[in-house]
């Protein structure tokens, strides 16, 4: 007879604004519910066999965005909105991440992907690490003057 202990599935937990990481988790829907921040919804982007958990509400609640989803052209089409965890797929529940899956979608999701609002698109996310290069002005670089104002030609 299994105890609770041994009840435990490895998954990857991938957070808005930092890099994934395997945790291992108890079996069972609170225990999801815990991880995720709400309701379970499951998705099935990918063609390998595994599961995108997240909250189904997380864009209607306002969650952070997270990570973009894309299709086979590799053209977005979704965005995550708040943590979401990559699940393997059992015949008949989730299980754990086989070390294979575990590093394969650890890199993909290693850099986190910060996205700037627009007109209600899908938008190429910026990537933490771009990000973090704009906001650091190489040295000894000064402020470029504004250019001279042209009178017009009469």
């Amino acid at each position: 007879m299994c105890t609770m202990e041994q009840k435990k599935i490895k998954v990857l937990i991938v957070e808005p604004n930092k890099a994934p990481y395997a945790k291992e988790i108890a079996v069972g829907l609170n225990a999801l519910q815990d991880e995720i921040g709400g309701n379970i919804q499951a998705v099935y982007p990918f063609k390998e066999p595994v599961a995108l958990l997240c909250d189904d509400e997380g864009k209607v609640k306002g969650k952070p965005l997270n990570r973009i989803l894309r299709d086979e052209q590799n053209k977005p089409y979704d965005v995550i909105a708040g943590t979401f965890l990559i699940v393997g797929l059992g015949e008949q529940n989730f299980v754990s991440l086989d070390s294979k899956l575990l590093n394969y979608f650890l890199n993909k999701f290693k850099v986190p992907e910060v996205f700037i609002p627009s007109n209600y698109e899908v938008d190429e996310p910026i990537k933490v690490s771009v990000l973090r290069q704009l906001r650091q002005e190489p040295a000894g670089k000064t402020k470029a003057s504004p250019p001279k104002k042209r009178e017009p030609e009469r």
